[in-house]
Parts: structure tokens; sequence; C-alpha cells
């Protein structure tokens, strides 16, 4: 019984057991503030991309190669941001991306050619690398704390703030230049940062509620880089999606359906509705249908989601499919990075999240080529062949799952 006791009150917000200790609520409410502001930052960029691409001049594949700029920044930060948080510790690092993320966000309005372009979006994706690696770091630490599977609802804030940057980026996009509305997010993330930064940095890394794990076996280290390899590779399936719809779904809305270009915004911000409406929902999820049936279940919906939103024949039916592939994709990442968390670590987070985002930055670029090559709706269609495959490597890795 004192076992059990023990327990209960490990497990905040869960049936019979107490509130999470002040300091540990405090710690979840300031990372779920930055997690918010790294997606509403982030949607309030790709909403302009339509706008810059005019710009710019850019065509299709161009701008792909300019976007890659994006992925080459971060992927190199990335390799770099697991060892300044063993260094310095997660928090520090995730509050000083807090202040670099919305400096460089301000940079793409000012260019006029792809090549500029491309150079100052290596800037916009080391910070965004930075901190995604960081914050995701300092989540497992609390997690882990925790002893719930709450990692999803970190990723509902981000998709949350997704949501507030798109919608808004909707409603001023025929009003405000990309300059004037880029520069505004600055003031706005420069301001959070300041306001949760500093509580941010008070509060240390959390030890795990117990060391119940320690005494576990081990699994074989190859093996346990395997399976972390694998959790990567299925959260790259998933995060390839986010970034063709963050990146290109305005874009086949306006061009390829002829929608305004409000509406046209407002696609990714019903997109990331949606993830959010998952990802609030993960934990329970999680816990009534276990990891590998919500890996399942979110490929195959996400799946037919996408194909009807890139072959749909109207505005409407498309924004329909955007948001089933969103419903679909909202628990993939999360759990493959918390499960990857589970088998090795940190390092395990750090790897999946490192492949994962690699996905979501690298999706777009290869979209371009292929919307030159194809055409934008056929490119498209990749996402749903890259979610089918997410949920066939999730059933493969059943065994090392906790059904």
């Amino acid at each position: 019984m004192p076992q059990l006791n023990k327990l209960r009150t490990a497990l905040p917000g869960g049936p019979g057991g107490n509130a999470a200790p002040p300091s540990l609520a405090r710690l979840r409410t300031a990372l779920t503030v930055f997690f918010a502001l790294d997606g509403f930052l982030f949607a309030g960029w790709v909403v302009r991309i339509p706008a810059i691409k005019h710009q710019t001049g850019a065509s299709a594949s161009t701008l792909g190669l300019a976007l890659l700029g994006v992925s080459a920044g971060a992927v190199v930060t990335m390799t770099l941001t697991g060892r300044l948080c063993r260094r310095f510790g997660s928090h520090p690092v995730t509050v000083v991306c807090g202040v670099l993320l919305p400096l460089s966000i301000a940079l793409p309005a000012q260019t006029r050619s792809a090549l500029a372009l491309g150079l100052v979006l290596l800037v916009f994706g080391a910070a965004y690398g930075g901190m995604n690696v960081a914050m995701n770091s300092a989540a497992v630490d609390l997690v882990a704390a925790l002893r719930r599977p709450v990692m999803p609802s970190f990723h509902a804030a981000f998709s949350l703030g997704g949501m507030v940057g798109a919608g808004l980026g909707g409603l001023v996009a025929g009003g405000l230049s990309p300059a004037m509305h880029l520069f505004v997010l600055t003031g706005i993330g420069l301001l959070v940062t300041a306001a949760v930064g500093p509580l941010l940095l008070r509060q240390p890394a959390p030890k795990p509620a117990s060391t119940d794990d320690a005494e576990k076996p081990r699994r074989p280290a190859g093996r346990a880089r395997r399976m972390v390899l694998l959790f990567g590779v299925i959260a790259l399936c998933t995060a390839y999606g986010e970034g063709a719809l963050a990146d290109w779904g305005a874009l086949h809305l306006e061009q390829d359906l002829h929608a305004h270009p409000g509406i046209a915004a407002a696609g990714y911000s019903l997109f990331a509705l949606a993830m959010t409406a998952g990802r609030l929902s993960g934990t329970a999820l999680l816990e009534r249908l276990g990891q590998t049936r919500t890996l399942v279940a979110g490929g195959a919906t996400a799946t037919a989601g996408m194909l009807l939103g890139s072959l749909a024949p109207t505005t409407w039916l498309a924004l329909l499919g955007f948001a089933v592939t969103g419903l679909g994709l909202a628990n993939i990442f999360p759990v493959a990075v918390g499960r990857a968390g589970e088998l090795a670590g940190p390092g395990g987070v750090a790897a999946a999240s490192t492949l994962g985002y690699g996905g979501m930055l690298l999706g777009p670029p290869a979209i371009g080529f292929l919307a030159d090559w194809f055409s934008l709706p056929l490119a498209l269609t990749t996402v749903a062949l890259l979610a089918a495959a997410a949920a066939a490597l999730g059933y493969g890795a059943r065994n090392a799952a906790h059904t």
C-alpha cells in the first residue's frame, strides 16, 4: 500500500492522484508557453511564404532550394544543441533560443532574391532547430519526473500556437506587409521570452520521481540504438507531413484551387487546430489504446486525410482533408520521441528529434522539386505515402512498445 500511495502521488492529475508539486507545475507551464511560442512564430512565417515567394520572384524549385536553408541550419544546430544542453542545461539553452528565434524571423521579409532568402533561412533554421531540441529535452526530464505520458500536451501547445499564428497571419495577409507582420512577431516573441524565461532559468531540471527504472534490466546497446533509429524514422515520416503542409498547404489552396489568400492561410490554421485537438486528447488515447494502436491508427487516418487534401477538386474538401490529416498525425511524433527517450534516455530523444525535425524541414524542399517535375497536388501525395509508412513501422515496432 505505501508503494501504491507513492505511485498515486507521482501521477499528478491521474485518478486519485495529487496535483503536481508547485515547482513542477510552474515548470510545466513555462515549457508549455515556449512550445506555444515556437508554433506561433513558425506558423507566422509559413503563412507569408506565398507573399515572400512573389517578392523574391522564386520558382517552385528555387523556393524549395531556399527553404533548404532552414533544413541545413536546423540539422547542424540540432547536432550541437544536445551537447550544449548537457553542458549548460536544457533550460538556459531554451531561453537563449527563445531570444534568437524571434530575432531571426524578421529576416526573410527583408530579402529580394532566392539566394538571399536561403542565406537568412540558415539563421532562422539554426534558431528553430536549437529551440526544438532544447525544449524537447527539458520536456522529457519533466515527463520522467511526473511519471505520466504528458508529452502530447506540450506538442498540443505547439499546435495551438501554430493555429493562432496562422489565424493571425490569415487576418493580416491582405492588409499588412510581410515585413511589418514578421517584425510584430519579433516583438511578441521577445516579450514572451522576457516574461517566461526567468521562470525557466530559476527552475533546475527535475529528477525522476523514483529510481525504480534503474533496477530494470537494460536492453542491449545495439538493440536500443536500432529501436531509437526506428522511432526516429517514424517521427521523420510524420514530421515530413507537418513541414509540407506548413510550407506548401497555403500555396496549394491559393494556386491550384484558387482560394482567397485569407482562406488559404486558414488551411494551415485548420490543420493546426485538428492537431491541437488530437494532442490534447493524446494522454487519454495512449492510456486507452497503447502506443502501437495509437501509431497505427494515426498513420492510417493521416494517409486517408492527405489523399483527400491533395487531390480534392474543391477548396472545402481539401480543407476537410487537411483537418483529418492533422488528427491522424497529432500523436505520432510525441509518441515516437517519447518512446526513444524510454529506450535510450536523453540521447535517444536527441537522435529521434533530430531525425523527426529533419523530416519536417527537408520535406518542403522535396515537395518543391516534385511540384516542378510533376505538380503540387501530386507532390503532396507523398505526405500520405510517408504517413502509411509510419503506420507500418509503428506496427512493426509493436514488440518494443507498451501496448
